[in-house]
Order: C-alpha cells, then structure tokens, then sequence
C-alpha cells in the first residue's frame, strides 16, 4: 500500500513504507505550542521554493515527529519532491530546506476526517489498534495533510502513518 493513497485509510491499514524523497525544514528540541508559526512560516518557505522552480513537489505536505509529541520533541516539515535539494536552500528565517527520506519499514496507518482537533483521538485509536495486533510505535509520527489548509475544517483530510515494530 502507498504512503499517500487517493483514498482515505481504514482504521488501522497495513503498509511498507519506501524511501520516498523529501525537502524538509527541520526543528529540533520544540513543543506542540511551537507549531503554529513553525508551520506557518516553513511551509510558506518551502512554497516559495516551489514557486521559484527549485524544488517539484510531488505529494501532499507533511509532518514528521521524532520522540514524545506531547513533550519536546524534533520535528521535519516539507513535502514529498521529485529530487530533494543536493545543498541546503535558504529560507531567510535562519532555517534551510534540506534532503531527507520518509522512515522505511512496516507502518500502520488511519485516516482522520474533519478538524485538525481530531488529531489527537485518531492518533490514540491509531496507537491502540497497533497495540491490539501486537505492534510498538517506533517514536515516528507522520501526518499527511493531504487536505489543503484553507478547505473548510469539516473536509480536511490528514492521513496518519505510524511506523511500527
């Protein structure tokens, strides 16, 4: 199964996640607090990459967590792209778009539907469906906006992929 099918995902699909190239904005040692503005101006930035040419987007945007999300954890923004930058690209807010690879490995995944505030519960039956099939969270998040921001929050859509042990 591909990590960003055109249908949603049921309650808890099976899949192998590839390699598949990334430009990233990476964030180290933030909390749940920092997200709006690291969202906001990371994914504007990375949009002017793609408005300049730089950088082919090739699948919707996304956000990686690393370690605990309800504490400090790392965080890498950006979007799947036909070739992930060689070197890093400026983005004038002392951050840069760098290469980087979605986590490989078998995954679980779900989708949520609605508002971004039913993330929480989606990750938690996402987590708790795992467990029942006797699968451990790797300490990766990965959610797929694959819903554009500014859709109504009763149609957004974000996929929630888990990669798993």
């Amino acid at each position: 199964m591909n990590a960003f099918p055109d249908a949603p995902f049921g309650p808890a699909d099976s899949l192998e996640l590839d390699p598949v190239p990334l430009a990233v904005i990476r964030h180290e040692g933030i909390r749940i607090a920092d997200l709006r503005d690291v969202f906001d101006g990371g994914y504007a930035a990375i949009g002017a990459a793609f408005a300049a040419g730089t950088l082919i987007p090739t699948g919707p945007a996304l956000a990686i967590y690393h370690g605990d999300p309800m504490g400090v954890f790392d965080l890498e923004l950006g979007f799947p792209v036909h070739a992930p930058p060689t070197d890093p690209i400026g983005t004038g807010e002392g951050t840069a778009i760098v290469a980087s690879t979605l986590p490989t490995g078998p995954a679980v995944a779900t989708t949520v539907l609605g508002s971004y505030d039913g993330l929480g519960a989606g990750w938690a039956g996402l987590v708790e469906r795992a467990a029942d099939a006797g699968l451990h969270p790797r300490g990766v998040w990965i959610e797929v906006y694959v819903s554009d921001p500014s859709t109504a929050p009763e149609e957004l859509r974000t996929d929630l992929l888990m990669p798993v042990a």
